[in-house]
């Protein structure tokens, strides 16, 4: 085993974890109300299936249990230990399980790096010890770990109460948080199959967490919530193998959404590529559903395990109120689904089955009147019908309301159709035993009707594109990126961390990117003979180590038609420079062809702590910071992700000529794409990248790299 990565010993180790046969709570004690007294408590009433085995050196017997001194005391094998000792003593403890051969651990002790930087070393110190020993282990600082099984019934946690067992797995970094959500499923009804927090995930981490679950039966959808992203790569590819293999979503409850006081960025790209923005991205690539909170997170949880996924976005809706029914409408309409299109043969069914004043359209309205038997007719009309393919169920409490039979029937019809049906029961107090007939029942409850809406289209879109439709990630083999490695190192060893557009382009030529062809004037009259020799038109720019947007200092100027006019445009570049920039070393002019009749676009990559190289695309100009239409993917990227980058952006229409104008090369801007993910790829050391603009042509015509910027981490 000592020659086993810790990828493949933590998927072995982490069996134990959820399934021990024996259990040692380290540093456990009799006080009620206290963290190492409650964890032992817990595992006692969970009815734990296995052993239980007190280490307290100072108890001879814990609620009737033989306590040892010492975890080397227990005589028998022990395949959990839970270290529940002050942070001080967690060191000898964790050393003593590796000495008795437990590879399997929980850390509950808090006291490390959530406190500073004494606390890092303690942290530092465990996986030291956990490496030596070939043991796993999660936390420090955290609640702990539970299993519904009834095979193991464990709740190694010291949560208030113990969950129901459920098809649903949460893991989060939050122990806090796990306490409140075990809460408000409790109140929902909502059981689950694991329930793990992982604290500081000095050892395992969410990562390795998601590939066990990835094989778990006993598990359906997989929850988390996440502090920090450490190895943004890593997840997506866990995430993206769990869709792919076991089709089991993966929903995040990210914090952090803002960066308050954030610096600003020195290029574009740097500037519009957001911690949330790359998160959004980086989810969405890997096929990850992201929640806005704790309750969207359960209700579209619950959408998954409760009901069949839906074959089409056409719903129908029934209500006893016409105004919750119309909300609901705007709703269905807002998210993307579709009402359906009743048959005449349900239109029939309805008016024959319905008072008079019913509305018998979609939304169906059994008006307020309405007992379990309208209830009964309306949905099991619209269920037959082959243009329905969900069902919403809308109730508010009147006096004659039988809330309970409604409910009731509600399930008994739902059952009898392998389509999805949700229901909300409008109120609280008067609704509450009917809420609780639906729960129990498997149906999916909504306390507003508009939020059912959501669940269901996320629903619809996993089954029906995330997975049968994900591509997978590809990576190419560059024989140029030695030449561009060489060319970054260079420029790293002499101290240049801004590249100017002159010592970018070389870099991108080693890619086979389309670069315009440059040339460096060092006077006037030398502009003059180089602009003649481009050829007219012709766009002349500062080239400085110190100028990184060279348009803010004068230092462009364009549609030069002449050579008199190239050697006025070099002086009064050179001028303006030195005016805004006095102090900036200036190496020269540089002289292009100006490309005529194309359109503006933007490329870029920035380098993200979490997720690593991030490539941008959106339309180009000056203007690109203020309307923010743009796209991001993690690299590396193939052409059919570039092609839906450019598809992503709102203005994505003015490419493929629309109302007359010119269909542009996007094929073009694809491979464009490709190649700096290529690069970001390569070349790690890219911190940002700006090509803006990138001018595209007419289909088949190509496009042009007018203007580039790098900047390298030193």
């Amino acid at each position: 085993m000592k020659n086993m990565n810790r990828a493949e010993l933590h998927k072995k180790n982490l069996h134990a974890v959820f399934y021990p046969q024996s259990v040692a709570v380290i540093g456990t004690n009799k006080m009620k109300g206290t963290v190492p007294g409650d964890i032992f408590t817990n595992i006692l009433k969970a009815n734990f299936q296995g052993i239980i085995y007190p280490v307290s050196p100072r108890e001879k017997s814990i609620g009737g249990v033989k306590a040892f001194k010492y975890v080397i005391d227990i005589p028998d094998e022990v395949d959990l230990g839970i270290i529940v000792f002050p942070s001080s003593v967690c060191k000898l403890a964790l050393e003593q399980c590796g000495q008795k051969g437990i590879k399997s651990v929980i850390i509950i002790s808090a006291g490390f790096r959530e406190v500073g930087p004494k606390g890092l070393e303690k942290e530092k110190e465990l996986l030291d010890i956990a490496k030596k020993y070939d043991i796993s282990f999660i936390g420090p600082n955290c609640l702990g770990v539970i299993n519904t099984d009834p095979v193991s019934r464990l709740n190694a946690s010291f949560a208030r109460k113990y969950p129901t067992e459920g098809s649903i797995a949460f893991l989060s970094q939050s122990g806090a948080l796990c306490t409140a959500v075990l809460d408000y499923a409790r109140a929902k009804n909502i059981g689950f199959s694991k329930f793990v927090s992982f604290g500081n995930k000095a050892d395992i981490s969410e990562i390795e967490l998601i590939y066990y679950l990835m094989g778990d039966p006993k598990t359906k959808v997989i929850l988390l919530y996440l502090e920090e992203i450490t190895d943004g790569p890593g997840l997506m590819k866990a995430a993206r193998e769990v869709i792919m293999k076991s089709h089991k979503p993966v929903l995040i409850l990210k914090s952090g959404r803002t960066e308050e006081g954030a610096s600003a960025a020195a290029s574009h790209t740097g500037s519009l590529a957001g911690k949330d923005e790359i998160c959004d991205a980086a989810f969405r690539q890997a096929g990850i559903i992201r929640c806005e909170n704790i309750e969207e997170m359960f209700n579209i949880a619950i959408a998954f395990v409760y009901q069949p996924p839906p074959q089409s976005k056409r719903v129908a809706i029934v209500t006893n109120a016409g105004g919750p029914g119309v909300l609901t409408t705007d709703a269905v309409v807002r998210e993307g689904l579709q009402l359906a299109k009743f048959s005449e043969k349900t239109t029939l069914t309805l008016k024959r089955s319905l008072p008079t004043t019913a509305n018998i359209n979609n939304p169906v309205d059994v008006i307020g009147d309405a007992r379990a038997d309208r209830y009964v007719a309306a949905i099991s009309a619209v269920f037959k019908d082959e243009n329905v393919d969900g069902v919403f169920v809308i109730l508010t409490p009147q006096s004659m309301t039988d809330i309970d039979s409604i409910a009731t029937e509600i399930a008994r019809v739902a059952n009898q159709f392998d389509k999805p049906v949700y229901a909300s029961f409008m109120g609280q107090a008067d609704v509450s035993s009917g809420i609780k007939i639906l729960e129990h029942s498997n149906i999916p409850h909504y306390i507003l009707p508009e939020s059912m809406c959501k669940p269901f289209h996320t629903v619809y879109n996993f089954n029906h594109f995330v997975v049968n439709n994900m591509p997978e990630i590809l990576v190419s083999a560059h024989p140029e990126n030695q030449a561009a490695r060489k060319l970054i190192d260079d420029f790293i060893q002499a101290g240049k961390k801004h590249l100017n557009e002159f010592d970018a382009s070389g870099i991108l030529e080693t890619y086979q990117m389309p670069v315009v062809e440059k040339k460096l004037a060092k006077s006037p009259n030398e502009a003059g003979k180089m602009a003649a020799e481009t050829g007219f038109p012709v766009v002349m720019k500062v080239i400085s180590d110190d100028v990184f947007h060279k348009f803010d200092v004068g230092g462009v100027v364009l549609n030069i038609q002449s050579e008199d006019q190239a050697e006025q445009a070099f002086e009064s570049i050179i001028q303006n420079t030195k005016k805004n920039l006095p102090d900036a070393e200036i190496r020269g002019v540089q002289i292009t062809r100006q490309i005529q009749n194309g359109m503006e676009v933007i490329l870029g990559i920035k380098k993200d702590p979490s997720f690593g190289s991030v490539i941008m695309f959106g339309f180009g100009g000056i203007f690109v910071e203020i309307f923010r239409d743009v796209s991001f993917r993690v690299a590396p990227i193939d052409k059919s992700t570039a092609l839906k980058m450019i598809k992503e952006i709102k203005s994505s229409e003015l490419l493929s000529g629309v109302r007359g104008t010119k269909l542009r090369d996007i094929d073009a801007i694809a491979d464009t794409l490709v190649k700096i993910s290529a690069l970001a790829t390569d070349c790690p050391q890219i911190k940002e990248l700006d090509i803006n603009p990138l001018i595209v042509l007419e289909k088949g015509k190509g496009c042009f790299v007018a203007d580039t910027k790098i900047i390298l981490e030193s």
